[in-house]
């Protein structure tokens, strides 16, 4: 009885071993497909700076499809059983914003690997995160409140890429608010979903629409506003971390008195800088 027992423990040893080994051969191979999916797309977004005009513009609108398709084979295996269409919204638009901005940049090559290399960094992170959060809706994860903050900050980034290119076209103002409204919505509802996980986005339509709406109608004022595009793409990021970070500390039940002053103070800050370099008269 005792040898029985024995060897049933024993083969049970085995199969977790074995279990526990092809987990983590997965997680090797997922992360792998991230590495060789970010280097293409860096290698992809170096190349850009070769070609001009609206040849560049549909370059980087294709670096932004192949981005969500990289990331798409990498997680398809947790996707089948638990698929967010969320997860492809900041992979877009932050290859997006950095191929615009990346357009905008003196060419410099020292400038353009240092810009490279961010967008690399800031993409294989972003891989991490949207595989975090796509398990998370499953399970709880450890690293949830990490790939939360990641996802956030990139989300600034790209926000203010964004706007800075969108204000240095000078283009109609219907079409600016418009180009405005378009980047927005998906981003907030981006930065909403993060901490909701909510598969059907539906459930937060309205608070989505009502916060991107108030982005909007700043947006117009800064339109007619004396000042450069990054100070403006500044201020309209610092709106954007303002009151999205206030609706994800209420949905995170952390709405006390010191985090509503911290993001006041920084609205402060960006609207004291936004007025220092106006260009009055």
């Amino acid at each position: 009885m005792k040898s029985g027992k024995s060897l049933f423990t024993f083969n049970r040893k085995l199969s977790r071993n074995k279990n526990h080994k092809l987990d983590k051969i997965k997680f090797l191979n997922k992360r792998q497909k991230f590495i060789l999916s970010v280097v293409i797309l860096s290698l992809c977004l170096f190349i850009t700076e070769h070609f001009l005009g609206r040849s560049a513009i549909y370059i980087v609108i294709g670096i932004s499809v192949l981005t969500d398709i990289f990331l798409f084979f990498s997680l398809r295996g947790d996707l089948e059983d638990n698929f967010s269409p969320q997860v492809f919204i900041l992979p877009f638009f932050f290859s997006l914003a950095f191929g615009l901005f990346y357009l905008l940049i003196p060419a410099r090559l020292l400038t353009r690997i240092a810009m490279t290399a961010v967008y690399a960094i800031g993409l294989y992170s972003l891989f991490l995160s949207e595989n975090i959060f796509t398990v998370s809706s499953i399970r709880t994860i450890a690293l949830l409140s990490s790939a939360r903050t990641v996802a956030f900050v990139l989300t600034l980034l790209s926000y203010f890429f964004l706007a800075n290119v969108i204000f240095t076209f000078h283009i109609n103002v219907i079409i600016t608010l418009l180009l405005i409204f378009v980047v927005t919505f998906p981003l907030v509802l981006n930065s909403i979903w993060i901490y909701t996980l909510e598969k059907d986005f539906k459930k937060d339509i309205l608070w989505v629409f009502s916060l991107a709406l108030c982005l909007f109608e700043v947006a117009i004022l800064l339109w007619f506003w004396p000042s450069s595009p990054t100070v403006i793409a500044l201020f309209l990021t610092g709106i954007f971390y303002s009151i999205v970070g206030l609706s994800q500390a209420w949905f995170e039940r952390r709405l006390f008195k010191s985090v509503i002053l911290e993001y006041v103070w920084v609205a402060f800050v960006v609207f004291v800088v936004l007025a220092l370099f106006t260009t009055w008269g």
